[in-house]
């Protein structure tokens, strides 16, 4: 297969409007030509999520060649095509990776129907171009990245890849350590019994139970159907770690740019 090489834009995507274009490095027969459908082409642009770009294409946003397409599974050759949304030849944005400290309270969405906040609204200009990587619910805080890299995303969610998510529990009720033992060795929900977790018990007074649990599955509410399959409440849950990358000190609420070298480390996890 032939390298591609991508103009780099590192301005605003709101004022660039979006721009993407693609060059050949080596020459291609049409049996090597890369291609790709124009939901994954809009979305590896930098601006927004693969479902983002799909409703874009059906909204007749994009234009392949300087022609409307509707079809987000339209194919894409890498080498010749030009794409344009709104008007503009897109063009890839500089690659962004953002360690949020999401709060209790806040939703992992860009707006809710019922008017209820979301992590946008801690973002600098609403930045919708960048997208979290997997979800809180509303009731759970801690660390929550976002970017606008759809690999780097893949790399942290896609199950197969069992990347370790670190949380802190905080139980309704004292749980024994046979119970704990359960949760290490895995317990049986309702889509399958969950893979085996590393759960290490912390002090805690009051007849409460606060525990670090550390699961490579992302099922929707996860450690809380874990906790409540022993009979118990989550009462506090906080994600203090992904892939060795700690939320630490930073305060809930506030954000960073994820070091060069955390970048590197959870790439390297794929």
């Amino acid at each position: 297969m032939p390298r591609v090489a991508f103009v780099r834009y590192t301005g605003s995507a709101e004022a660039a409007g979006a721009m993407l274009t693609f060059a050949s490095m080596a020459g291609a027969t049409p049996r090597t030509r890369a291609k790709k459908t124009l939901d994954r082409v809009v979305s590896k642009a930098g601006l927004g999520s693969r479902s983002e770009a799909r409703r874009w294409i059906v909204a007749r946003r994009v234009e392949v060649n300087g022609r409307v397409v509707t079809s987000p599974e339209h194919w894409i050759d890498l080498e010749s095509d030009r794409v344009g949304l709104d008007g503009e030849l897109l063009r890839t944005v500089s690659k962004v990776y953002v360690l949020l400290h999401k709060p209790k309270g806040y939703l992992t969405t860009y707006r809710d129907p019922q008017g209820r906040r979301t992590v946008y609204d801690l973002l600098p200009q609403r930045d919708r171009f960048l997208f979290p990587v997997g979800r809180l619910d509303l009731d759970t805080s801690g660390l929550l990245v976002m970017t606008n890299d759809s690999s780097f995303a893949e790399t942290l969610t896609n199950p197969e890849f069992k990347v370790a998510k670190t949380y802190l529990v905080k139980a309704s009720r004292h749980l024994t350590d046979d119970e704990l033992e359960q949760l290490r060795a895995g317990v049986t929900l309702r889509d399958g019994k969950t893979r085996p977790a590393v759960v290490t018990r912390l002090p805690q007074r009051g007849g409460k139970t606060l525990f670090e649990i550390t699961i490579t599955e992302g099922r929707n509410r996860q450690v809380r159907r874990m906790v409540e399959a022993l009979g118990a409440k989550v009462l506090k849950l906080v994600r203090v770690a992904i892939g060795g990358v700690r939320v630490g000190d930073l305060a809930a609420g506030a954000m960073r740019p994820l070091l060069a070298g955390e970048v590197r480390r959870l790439v390297s996890l794929r």
